[in-house]
């Protein structure tokens, strides 16, 4: 699966876990959020070759890094993530700096660039957020004029703002989206270019040990060969063709924040004596604070480790999975870390544990790259196309292929997450029939049906795989899929139905079509999955 071979990278994992054992202890960690400070020492040994070289993992082996795919960073990102996710960004910024150079610079810009990146270790910022455009990016002010020699372009200069920029106050070189004569484009500007000014960092919520600023840009003059591909209006198409790529890192960010808070969860309860035994052994507290975050969290990886591995093999147009992945890790690791703090009642909402910090943190995971309600939108809109060019039949296909499954593994969950398709499919079909997606909020809670649809089949599919991300086998992770799959069909039937009545719908009969009473029957077993899921994650992370 991964495109590293497993040594290699299972030598970064390593690496990574005792460089943090060592020098990113918890003390040092809040230390640094405490000064909101950006720890350059720290970005600087993770970024040496001759240490642990870690950006190379993403630059392709023929500009002198070790050329890793989707999966591998899905890995690193998760326990960078699990570490810190304020360091884990500004690593990020990198990556996302780089990417137009990646996906559409010309061979000369690529080996020029990646191979100084590979080389120097230089941390790089990414351009494209600006005060009124957020995530859409089709209404950037910034411009890049043309400067002309003969009636030959042979230069730009670029003005305008950018605003929550990560690194953007200590990148080396930096990717900017401007509109050119030709349309959105990417350039590259080095940081002591005439005209451009770092902003001050940004006094944020969480993340401290990130740096991000605001960028000014004041007729910065670029050479014609800064122009990435060599070709105006490619900028909007470049920055679309990695969305399902960067999303996907996000996603194993939430994903690795969620479960270093859960983890301490874990481990607290099984030294917290309340009512006369371990909080560990009540189901008031294991069965609302741990499992549900525990199965939601891996249902995200399940849909991660599907996304990455179509990415690996070179599927094209995988933004609306990655998006999903990006939702449903994202919001899963926030409930989770926000359920952190209340496990551990009062301790948790103090500066000395870690879990408060962490919520702070892996809030901004649901906001960058991406806000929650973009990717509801994105999805809801990807899918419902999907839904109107097939008449109805790509959820109900899928359900098919899901009872196939039902008949080949029956304790998959496959069965329920089939039921989920089909009750997705007659919510959509009854919002075309009625057209109910002319309210906004109908469109966007279909994004949010459609992201649990889909995790509770991708992880019905693949709960029998064991990961070695988590120490949980087959049985747990099997009991896991079924739960997930349980509350995906009630979530999807009962919302669904809900929403629709709000909205308007006219079929009396729709109750009885979502398949109600086959739902509210799969919830057999349902307490004695999460029971067997909770005994398994109290032995997995034992007290230390």
């Amino acid at each position: 699966m991964t495109t590293l071979d497993t040594d290699t990278l299972d030598m970064v994992l390593a690496t990574l876990r005792e460089y943090a054992a060592k020098q990113l202890t918890d003390e040092f960690l809040r230390d640094l959020d405490a000064r909101d400070e950006f720890p350059v020492e720290v970005l600087k040994e993770l970024y040496d070759p001759n240490k642990i070289g870690l950006h190379l993992l993403f630059i392709p082996e023929e500009y002198g890094g070790l050329g890793g795919g989707a999966y591998d960073i899905y890995r690193v990102s998760e326990q960078m993530a699990r570490i810190d996710l304020g360091i884990a960004t500004g690593v990020l910024a990198t990556f996302l700096g780089t990417d137009p150079i990646t996906v559409g610079g010309t061979e000369e810009q690529k080996a020029h660039w990646m191979g100084r990146i590979a080389d120097e270790g230089m941390l790089v910022a990414y351009g494209a957020t600006e005060p009124q455009a957020g995530s859409d990016l089709g209404t950037l002010t910034t411009k890049a004029e043309p400067v002309l020699d003969d009636g030959k372009v042979v230069g730009y200069k670029i003005s305008g703002r950018k605003q929550w920029i990560s690194n953007g106050g200590v990148a080396v070189i930096y990717t900017i989206l401007a509109n050119t004569p030709g349309g959105p484009s990417w350039f590259v500007v080095d940081r002591d270019t005439p005209g451009f000014v770092k902003g001050k960092h940004e006094d944020k919520h969480g993340i401290r040990a990130s740096n991000t600023a605001a960028l000014f840009l004041d007729d910065v003059y670029v050479d014609a060969d800064r122009l990435v591909g060599g070709v105006e209006g490619q900028g909007l198409a470049q920055a679309q063709a990695v969305f399902g790529y960067t999303r996907l890192m996000v996603a194993a960010f939430g994903l690795g924040g969620g479960w270093a808070a859960l983890e301490r969860a874990i481990r607290y309860s099984q030294t917290r004596i309340q009512g006369g035994g371990l909080l560990s052994t009540k189901q008031a507290y294991t069965h609302r604070l741990l499992v549900p975050n525990a199965i939601r969290l891996e249902a995200a990886r399940a849909y991660i480790e599907w996304t990455a591995a179509r990415i690996d093999a070179g599927e094209p147009d995988l933004q609306t999975e990655g998006a999903i992945a990006k939702y449903m890790a994202t919001e899963g690791g926030n409930k989770a870390a926000e359920d952190a703090i209340q496990a551990l009642g009062g301790y948790g909402y103090t500066k000395e544990y870690m879990v408060e910090k962490i919520k702070r943190d892996v809030r901004i995971t649901c906001i960058y790259e991406g806000t929650s309600e973009i990717l509801e939108w994105t999805i809801a809109r990807d899918r419902w196309q999907l839904h109107l060019k097939s008449r109805g039949a790509y959820f109900t296909d899928w359900a098919t292929r899901l009872d196939a499954l039902a008949a080949a593994n029956p304790a998959s969950g496959a069965a329920t997450a089939a039921l989920a398709m089909r009750a997705l499919a007659t919510i959509m079909e009854r919002c075309r029939l009625d057209r109910l997606t002319r309210n906004q909020h109908i469109l966007f809670r279909l994004g949010e049906m459609v992201a649990w649809a889909e995790t509770a089949a991708i992880f019905a599919e693949r709960a029998a795989t064991p990961t070695p991300a988590i120490p949980l086998g087959a049985e747990t992770r099997l009991a896991m899929a079924r739960v997930h799959a349980r509350n995906a069909a009630l979530k999807i039937a009962s919302e669904g139905l809900s929403w629709a009545i709000g909205a308007g719908q006219t079929d009396p009969n729709l109750a009885n079509s979502l398949g109600l009473p086959a739902i509210y029957a799969a919830q057999a077993g349902q307490i004695e999955d999460m029971n067997r899921v909770a005994a398994d994650l109290v032995a997995a992370f034992p007290a230390e």
